[in-house]
């Protein structure tokens, strides 16, 4: 790494946040900036709101790197989907857009991918050498696959089929909310999905994050892996931890190396 601060985004459906990140300590610089997202949440209208938070924050930043999440798969700075933002940012040259918006180089990523590599980096993973798998219990189920410190992107495991389902149309955390389902319901689910992932790839470590986590000893214990499986430990952070660590060190991103 060049640098030991950089500026990471995190851009979500109701809100996009902001806050310098101190890379040595993996942890926020200056405190976060919160602005709503536009109603209509175009790539134009995004663009705007965050250059409003790379103001604020030009003075500790100087000409450092931006990290930007997104709720979308981003292949090679184009976001091929939109999860609770615009239908127009299906097949957008999304990083350019930041890019020429901003005057600086900008690297665009997955939010969950962010969150992942947060974990992996400072939080619930770190220091594991083989192959993590973050999940994120939300609205949906996110996705992260670490191998041995390297990001594999856009997994979309909250997407896998499992009895004739998608996963997350079960076992999200919206689902228990939606069905107003106990715990004793909700956990066959989980252990459904987890041992389906775990089957699929054998992972050295699983890791839950979303906002469902706070409640983990609610869960965790009661699932039967092989797998040892823990909370995230970076909550609402993970995002923009993850995306000004991305920033600066590409190498850890197979999709920014073109």
């Amino acid at each position: 790494m060049t640098s030991n601060f950089a500026l990471g985004i995190d851009i979500g459906g109701s809100g996009i946040k902001g806050a310098v990140v101190d890379l040595a300590a993996g942890d926020f610089a200056t405190e976060r900036l919160r602005i709503e997202t536009p109603q209509e949440s175009t790539p134009a209208n995004v663009a705007f709101v965050v250059g409003e938070i790379v103001a604020n924050f030009s003075d500790q930043l100087g000409d450092g790197p931006i990290g930007i999440t997104i709720p979308a798969i981003v292949q090679h700075g184009v976001t091929l989907s939109a999860a609770n933002i615009h239908p127009s940012w299906v097949n957008c040259p999304a990083e350019k857009i930041f890019e020429d918006a901003l005057g600086r180089d900008v690297v665009l990523v997955n939010d969950a991918d962010a969150a992942g590599v947060a974990e992996v980096q400072f939080g619930a993973a770190k220091g594991n050498p083989g192959l993590v798998i973050i999940t994120t219990l939300g609205t949906g189920i996110g996705s992260a696959i670490v191998y041995r410190g390297m990001l594999i992107p856009n997994s979309e495991l909250g997407h896998l089929e499992i009895d004739g389902y998608d996963a997350e149309k079960r076992a999200a955390a919206s689902a228990r909310t939606r069905e107003e389902l106990s715990w004793d319901e909700y956990v066959p689910r989980l252990q459904r999905y987890y041992e389906t992932v775990e089957f699929l790839f054998s992972p050295d470590l699983l890791v839950v994050g979303g906002g469902v986590s706070k409640k983990a000893h609610k869960f965790l214990p009661r699932l039967n892996l092989r797998t040892p499986i823990v909370p995230a430990e970076l909550q609402n952070r993970a995002g923009i931890i993850g995306a000004a660590w991305l920033a600066v060190d590409k190498s850890a991103h197979p999709d920014l190396l073109r």
